[in-house]
């Protein structure tokens, strides 16, 4: 028994010393910003569906910022991101409009799929139109918007050094080979595209076609964690999470293989950027690492990008985290 206590004892102590991130802390560095949509509107995120018009149930505007607009992206930046996330859909007119929803009628004074409507229509629609905190009493962003809806070409032309990360609205495998197309007749722009994610098929067809391009959708993010926890105690990265961009809810971190550090350098040995979510708690993925309680769950000095709704206050405190 005494012989088997010691076995089972050494081979707990290899396992804590393959995956221990004691001695691979790293001395400089900080936590890399990523803009959801930019500096936008923020809403309350209960009880919400595929159908929740986000825009009418908006908090109290304490700035004028509309997401996915030039100017959100610019306040971005300048608030310390160091990626923004935007949202696009590939018009009639072969454009890409930088526009969340699915429809025009909640968020414009437009009506229809953003899809089948011309970029020449879309240039022309208030994008605050829909925006109000009391329930319609007031419409504080009306009005403001008109124009506002840019294409990505604008976006890539309008920051050159910024980086962006591409959300796919839809699920058809064409807009993915219209963004490999863009992106090899403008190299520039390409440098600028740090991923791309959303729906599987212009997603994977996107990253078929651009050498290098990392991107995720559902099922591979899950595919990826999944293969982790059943192979990452060895220190094997499986391929499910090689050159790709791994998400993680930062309330399910801990149960990682090597969480922190050694997690993150072995996904940086295989080719991976780590994106760090706010928590999960099923649907989609896009909550943030929105306040200070949610920042002091992310580890000191970590090596990968921190998701934030809020870029505005808490684009600072993650640089200097």
């Amino acid at each position: 028994m005494k012989k088997i206590a010691a076995l089972l004892a050494l081979a707990a102590f290899a396992l804590w010393a393959g995956n221990t991130s004691l001695f691979h802390a790293p001395r400089d560095g900080h936590p890399l910003p990523l803009a959801h949509r930019g500096v936008h509107q923020t809403y309350a995120v209960q009880d919400l569906d595929a159908d929740t018009c986000t825009a009418a149930r908006i908090r109290p505007p304490v700035h004028g910022y509309m997401e996915n607009t030039l100017a959100s992206m610019r306040a971005a930046f300048e608030a310390g991101a160091r990626t923004v996330e935007l949202d696009v859909h590939l018009t009639p007119d072969g454009k890409f409009a930088v526009f969340h929803d699915w429809t025009l009628d909640c968020r414009t004074n437009g009506h229809g799929v953003t899809q089948d409507t011309p970029m020449t229509v879309l240039r022309t629609l208030d994008v605050g139109h829909g925006y109000t905190a009391d329930d319609g009493r007031t419409w504080p962003l009306r009005g403001r918007g008109v124009g506002q809806m840019p294409t990505l070409d604008e976006v890539l032309d309008a920051f050159p050094g910024g980086r962006f990360l591409v959300n796919f609205k839809s699920r058809r495998e064409e807009e993915g080979r219209a963004l490999a197309e863009m992106l090899a007749a403008h190299p520039a722009w390409r440098e600028a595209v740090m991923g791309v994610y959303g729906g599987a098929e212009p997603t994977r067809a996107s990253i078929a076609r651009v050498p290098g391009l990392r991107g995720y959708d559902r099922a591979s993010t899950l595919s990826c964690l999944l293969r982790y926890e059943l192979q990452g105690w060895s220190g094997i990265v499986p391929e499910a999470c090689r050159n790709t961009l791994v998400i993680v809810p930062v309330n399910y971190a801990w149960a990682l293989w090597g969480w922190p550090y050694r997690f993150a350098a072995r996904m940086r040995e295989a080719g991976s950027e780590v994106i760090v979510m706010g928590a999960y708690s099923g649907g989609g993925f896009s909550s943030g690492i929105d306040t200070p309680a949610d920042l002091a769950r992310v580890p000191a000095r970590f090596p990968g990008h921190v998701w934030t709704n809020r870029i505005e206050t808490m684009g600072g405190p993650i640089r200097a985290h």
